[in-house]
């Protein structure tokens, strides 16, 4: 196991209250632990958003583009500060002010590593001042590029397998900060059978998680 693999995440409910902790690894093992994630998306003066291609080592969904920055906070710590720390780690990025555009809860299996996630991600937003760094690290990062954010929706409907399937819902929130999803997010053919405990009952992959139905015990 990878030292990253070892790492502590919060497991949450579907209301996004910490239950408990595990590895990284227990974490995205079948059929899977809902955790706290977060996603990060740099935009640009222009509105362009920065998306990275995840590097050939990684161990769920590698290769596929995905938004600027990815991880998981540790139990307790805060989504901006985790991600502040991976801005650094992965791209080598300057600070950034980051703020929450929302939440949202995805369920997705990796057909070649056989891997899960199950997640109630914080998506954040920051925006890339002109001449800050980038440097990617190549064990994390194997390239980056900028796109305009309604071609990369349009391409995620026509090419969904180059993509990481949380993208989709990034890029949602990004485009509909007000939780008002433009179409599917992640999967529109509907959740597989035979999810495990803690997923709101007839939530779809990729709804935001205030869009969950309510339910008795629920938030």
């Amino acid at each position: 196991m990878t030292s990253r693999e070892s790492h502590l995440v919060e497991l949450v409910d579907d209301a996004g209250r910490a239950v408990g902790e595990t590895t990284v690894s227990a974490a995205h093992q079948p059929p899977g632990q809902l955790h706290r994630a977060f996603s990060v998306v740099l935009v640009d003066p222009d509105g362009r958003v920065l998306l990275q291609r995840r590097a050939a080592a990684k161990t769920r969904f590698p290769l596929r583009w995905a938004n600027s920055c990815c991880g998981h906070p540790t139990p307790g710590q805060s989504p901006v500060d985790a991600a502040d720390r991976r801005l650094r780690e992965e791209l080598g990025a300057d600070p950034v002010e980051l703020t929450e555009l929302g939440v949202y809860v995805y369920y997705a299996e990796d057909p070649v590593t056989g891997r899960v996630e199950f997640e109630y991600d914080h998506v954040l937003r920051g925006d890339f001042r002109p001449g800050s760094r980038l440097r990617p690290h190549p064990d994390e990062v194997a390239e980056l590029r900028w796109v305009d954010p309604a071609e990369l929706a349009a391409d995620l409907d026509a090419d969904p397998g180059a993509y990481a399937p949380w993208l989709g819902g990034v890029v949602n929130r990004l485009l509909n900060p007000d939780g008002q999803l433009a179409g599917p997010a992640v999967n529109p053919a509907g959740l597989p059978a035979g999810l495990p405990a803690g997923l709101p009952a007839g939530l779809p992959a990729g709804l935001p998680a205030d869009d969950a139905p309510e339910r008795p015990g629920g938030r």
